[in-house]
C-alpha cells in the first residue's frame, strides 16, 4: 500500500482524505497557499508544504509546484480531491512522468470524457443514449447557428472543456443565438482558457440524476447507485439525494446497467460519475462523466456504507474491486446540503448539529478564515433517515440546529427550500428553484 500520499486540494474534501488516510496507516502531506497556512487540512497533516500566494493559478493550480512539493516530500501517490486539477488530464500525465500515482483515471481517458464532444461519441457507439446535438465542437456563431436550426430551439450552448455551470446559456430562438454564443464563449475563455463551445437540444425542466462509478484496473466495474442533484441554481448544485424519488426500479436498473455500459465504454478506472438527465416521459440521456469524486459523494457513502475515497486509493495501488453488483446493498435514504459563505471573513462562532444519521464534513472552526481567493462551500451537511420523509425532518433539524457567525451564508435560503410543501411532497426538477424562489 502508498506509504505517503500528497493532497493536492484544500477545505474540507483535503480534511476527508487525510482522515481517510490516517484509518489506513498512510502517511499524508497537505499543500497550502499562503492564505490557508492556519487551515484545517494544513493542521492536520503529518506533513505541510506551501506552495504560493492565495490566487490559485499561483498555488492549488501550480502543477510544478505541487509535483515539486511531492517529489521533495517522498510522496508516492497524489490524490486531488475534486475540483483544482482533479481533471487535468496534463497534470494526470505529469504525475505519471514523475512516477507519482495519480489517484484517479489515466490522462488519456481523462481528456476524452473532458470533451464533450468526444466523451459523446464514445457513449453513442457503446449504444448509451444522449441528448441530440452537435457530433463536433463549434468555433464560431455562423457555425453555431445553423447547428441550432438544425437541432431545433431551445439548444444549450456549453462550453466544450468546461463544468460546474460555467460557459452555459440557454438559447430559445435564432434572435437569441449570437449574443448567448458569444457571452458563453467569453465566459468559458475566461474560466477554463478556451472557447470551443458544443450545441446539443436543451431538455425543458428535467430531473438531474447521476450514477456513481467505481472501476479497477482488472477489468471490473460496478455502480453504487444514483443520485438526485436536481435542486439547483444557475446550474450549480444545491442539494442531492440518494435514491431519487423520482425513479422505478425497473428505471434504476436499466439507468445503473448504462453507466456501468459507459465506463467500460471509456477505459475507466476509480471513482467516477455518470450525469444523465430524466425527461418528463421518462427517457434518460448521458449528459458527462466527472473524472473524480464528487462533492456530494457522501449520500452514496451513507446508503451503502462503503468509503469511496478508501476505495479509490485501493484502486489506485492496484487491489480488485472487493465486490460485485450483487453484493452492493443499499439502505434507507440521504440527503446533501451545500451550505455556502457569501462573504470572506473569519468564523467568529460555529456550532455543528449532531445526532443519530447527521454528518458534517467541513474544515471550518472557530477562529478559521474563509478567504476571497476561492470556492464558497464551507459545510457540506448530510442525513439519512429510513425514508425520503424521515430524512428531510432530520435535514431541517439539522438546518436549525446550524449556527455560522461572522459571515453571512445561504443557510435560511436551504431552510427554506427544506420546508417548501413541494419539496417536501416528493421529486422535483431542475426548474424547482426558478419557480419557487426568484
Amino acid at each position: 500500500m502508498f506509504q505517503k500520499i500528497l493532497i493536492a486540494n484544500r477545505g474540507e474534501i483535503a480534511v476527508r482524505i487525510i482522515r481517510a488516510c490516517r484509518e489506513m496507516g498512510i502517511k499524508t502531506v497537505a499543500v497550502y497557499s499562503e492564505a490557508d497556512s492556519e487551515a484545517l487540512h494544513t493542521l492536520l497533516a503529518d506533513e505541510a508544504v506551501c506552495i504560493g500566494p492565495a490566487k490559485s493559478k499561483d498555488s492549488y493550480l501550480n502543477m510544478e509546484r505541487i509535483l515539486s512539493a511531492a517529489v521533495a516530500m517522498g510522496a508516492d501517490a497524489i490524490h486531488p480531491g475534486f475540483g483544482f486539477l482533479s481533471e487535468n488530464a496534463r497534470f494526470a500525465e505529469l504525475c505519471a512522468l514523475c512516477r507519482i500515482k495519480f489517484i484517479g483515471p489515466e490522462s488519456g481517458v481523462i481528456a476524452k470524457l473532458g470533451n464533450k464532444s468526444e466523451a459523446r461519441n464514445t457513449m453513442e457507439a457503446a449504444g448509451v443514449p444522449v441528448v441530440p446535438g452537435g457530433h463536433e465542437p463549434v468555433r464560431d456563431v455562423d457555425e453555431g447557428r445553423v447547428l441550432a436550426e438544425k437541432i431545433g430551439y431551445p439548444v444549450m450552448i456549453k462550453a466544450a472543456l468546461g463544468g460546474g455551470g460555467k460557459g452555459m446559456r440557454i438559447v430559445r430562438s435564432g434572435e437569441e443565438f449570437e449574443a448567448g454564443f458569444l457571452n458563453a464563449r467569453r465566459e468559458a475563455e475566461k474560466a477554463f482558457s478556451d472557447g470551443t463551445m458544443y450545441i446539443e437540444k436543451y431538455i425543458e425542466n428535467p430531473r438531474h440524476i447521476e450514477f456513481q462509478i467505481l472501476a479497477d484496473e482488472h477489468g471490473n466495474a460496478v455502480h453504487l447507485g444514483e443520485r438526485d442533484c436536481s435542486v439547483q441554481r444557475h446550474h450549480q448544485k444545491l442539494i442531492e439525494e440518494a435514491p431519487s424519488a423520482a425513479l422505478s426500479e425497473k428505471q434504476r436498473e436499466r439507468m445503473g446497467e448504462t453507466a456501468v455500459r459507459a465506463a467500460k465504454a471509456a477505459g475507466y478506472t476509480n471513482a467516477g460519475t455518470v450525469e444523465f438527465l430524466l425527461d418528463k416521459s421518462g427517457n434518460f440521456y448521458f449528459i458527462e462523466m466527472n473524472t473524480r469524486i464528487q462533492v456530494e459523494h457522501p449520500v452514496t457513502e451513507m446508503i451503502t456504507g462503503l468509503d469511496l475515497v478508501k476505495e479509490q486509493i485501493r484502486i489506485a495501488w492496484g487491489e480488485p474491486l472487493r465486490f460485485s453488483q450483487k453484493d452492493i446493498r443499499f439502505s434507507g435514504h440521504a440527503i446533501e446540503c451545500r451550505i455556502n459563505a457569501r462573504m470572506a471573513g473569519t468564523v467568529t462562532g460555529l456550532m455543528l448539529p449532531g445526532g443519530c444519521g447527521v454528518r458534517v464534513d467541513t474544515a471550518m472552526y472557530a477562529g478559521s478564515r474563509i478567504p476571497p481567493d476561492y470556492d464558497a462551500m464551507i459545510i457540506k451537511l448530510i442525513v439519512r433517515g429510513g425514508d425520503r420523509a424521515e430524512a428531510v425532518k432530520k435535514m431541517q433539524c439539522a438546518l436549525g440546529e446550524l449556527g455560522i457567525e461572522g459571515v453571512e451564508t445561504n443557510l435560511e435560503e436551504q431552510y427554506a427550500v427544506f420546508t417548501h410543501p413541494v419539496f417536501e411532497a416528493g421529486p422535483v426538477d431542475t426548474g424547482f428553484m426558478e419557480r419557487c424562489f426568484k
